[in-house]
């Protein structure tokens, strides 16, 4: 695997391998709550990052991955692309906004999709490794989930170090408060996230936020505390069973 900063895409020109099929993951940033990635394929990233240097602004770094001892064709590097897809909009951790469809997977002989399965399986493994959590399923613990209700909204979720996930199925309230300050943000994430079932909105997978109360805003409406209005079963906050332990 190949780590290369955006600002130092010269260094591609001291690698021959990267002149080769490659797979490959662009990471960054958008203005959403969460990190945003492009999975691609290619023949020659050298030449192909050039078109993403000028066209795709989110990014600032990439993960290249090629084959270490044989060569890797082209229909090896779409069918680990279509794995690598599928996983991550599976995890639903990272914005994949270039990415809306999966592509269909390439036809190969079962003992070159086997190899390709244990490659794919190298690069989850390296990802992870390196902090890229693209193809990782959060496991919330039951004894974690926490609550929250207010102007129609009856959402559950659960913390971690990537911030607060807001689980699928939870109910969100339809409409915000005047003074809601981030409404066409919000408009725009209800129509990508929720369905409307009988005039109820419904989140359709699980969503993670930056922080508690940005999740709590999403959910009910209005701004909050997160830290005090997200309650486990027991009725204890956020705040007192993440936070008070620290002091």
């Amino acid at each position: 695997m190949f780590v290369v900063p955006r600002s130092n895409l010269s260094y591609l020109n001291t690698q021959e391998k990267l002149q080769k099929p490659a797979f490959y993951i662009l990471l960054g940033e958008d203005e959403s709550t969460k990190p945003q990635a492009y999975i691609g394929e290619t023949e020659n990233f050298k030449e192909r990052v050039k078109d993403h240097d000028s066209k795709k602004s989110f990014w600032q770094k990439a993960l290249i991955f090629v084959s270490k001892d044989a060569d890797m064709t082209k229909v090896d590097v779409q069918y680990i692309e279509y794995k690598a897809i599928t996983e991550a909009k599976k995890a639903n951790a990272f914005v994949l906004s270039d990415n809306k469809q999966i592509p269909k997977a390439p036809n190969l002989p079962e003992h070159q999709q086997d190899s390709m399965d244990e490659f794919f399986e190298d690069v989850k493994f390296l990802a992870s490794f390196i902090g890229c959590n693209i193809f990782e399923l959060s496991q919330p613990k039951e004894e974690h989930i926490f609550y929250t209700k207010g102007r129609g909204c009856n959402a559950k979720g659960f913390y971690s170090s990537e911030g607060f996930t807001v689980l699928k199925g939870s109910i969100v309230a339809p409409t915000m408060v005047p003074s809601f300050n981030w409404k066409e943000k919000r408009k725009k994430m209800l129509q990508d996230y929720t369905s409307n079932e009988n005039e109820i909105l419904v989140l359709t997978s699980d969503k993670t936020f930056s922080s508690p109360s940005t999740a709590a805003d999403f959910c009910i409406g209005s701004s909050n505390n997160g830290w005090l209005v997200w309650k486990d079963k027991n009725g204890n906050t956020l705040d007192s069973v993440y936070r008070k332990q620290l002091e």
